[in-house]
């Protein structure tokens, strides 16, 4: 909701006379909790309710973070705008503890992705890292009541809901990598409304946009999803980018790195060329475990 308004707020202040609505819709992923997403079918249950509101005329556009949204969109659907990032790092949180390396052996650390799950135990096996769903009240009081001695969270949501008191740290890219696309908003509407697209571009951040395009081609070649330990995380620095990736498996003991930089203009060849890279170093190996 609070992205919804966001866009909504944005688009009333550049179209002062458009008069914008909210059509507040729940997702299977909003409604499955004791289920992990890669068990009920990925990132893409937040997604396919708000693209059937889309196609049904029920809705003009679609706010999404972008970190959640298919890598190939269904025909006739396509992204407007991507908005200028937030921090695209994770965040440690912790009633304890002021980061991961102040945990002691033994320590449970909760998160639902099996991304950050990999990075952790590849990195501290030391820890214990359990399942954890929910929105983020939910998350933050699974933490408070004793549940987990600390979780892992993105920094994007927790600074844009106002809780960002809560982050203890952040954690670097070398320890946890992010998703593609996170921290970004991405908004869907259906390719053929021309109208639309025109009102959505004043709110694209190119540089955001060559980002997110470079991450989402890396996990496009590797075909990415929930099920798939996989982070991609570009920075765009003038006429180049800088991008790198990983692939895993959930345990976190066979990881594949890799990094690459090339021109802005063509984000989507470089993240071909990173998904190359990985593979070359045994990506293949990971993903046919996975699958």
């Amino acid at each position: 909701m609070w992205q919804a308004e966001h866009v909504r707020d944005r688009l009333r202040g550049l179209y002062p006379d458009c008069r914008v609505e909210l059509l507040a819709l729940s997702t299977r992923g909003d409604e499955i909790l004791d289920t992990s997403l890669a068990k009920i079918g990925g990132k893409g249950l937040f997604v396919k309710e708000l693209e059937l509101a889309l196609a049904e005329g029920r809705a003009d556009l679609a706010v999404h973070s972008a970190k959640d949204v298919p890598m190939d969109l269904p025909e006739g659907f396509a992204l407007g705008a991507i908005m200028e990032r937030e921090d695209p790092r994770d965040a440690f949180v912790s009633n304890k503890f002021a980061t991961l390396d102040a945990l002691p052996a033994g320590a449970v650390v909760g998160t639902s992705s099996l991304r950050r799950e990999a990075q952790l135990r590849s990195r501290y096996p030391q820890l214990r890292v359990a399942s954890l769903r929910g929105n983020l009240d939910t998350r933050l009081a699974k933490l408070d009541r004793g549940d987990h001695d600390a979780i892992i969270l993105a920094a994007a949501g927790l600074k844009r809901l106002g809780l960002g008191a809560r982050i203890r740290s952040l954690l670097s890219l070398e320890q946890s990598l992010p998703a593609a696309g996170q921290g970004a908003l991405a908004i869907e509407y259906r390719a053929a409304r021309g109208d639309i697209a025109a009102s959505l571009a004043a709110l694209n951040h190119r540089a955001t946009e060559l980002a997110v395009r470079a991450e989402r081609a890396v996990s496009r070649a590797l075909g990415g999803s929930c099920q798939l330990p996989l982070a991609a995380y570009a920075s765009v620095n003038g006429a180049s980018i800088e991008l790198r990736g990983l692939v895993a498996n959930p345990d976190g003991n066979a990881m594949v790195k890799a990094e690459v930089s090339g021109p802005s203009a063509s984000p989507e060849e470089l993240g071909t060329r990173l998904a190359a890279e990985l593979r070359a170093q045994g990506a293949d190996r990971i993903l046919a475990a996975l699958l």
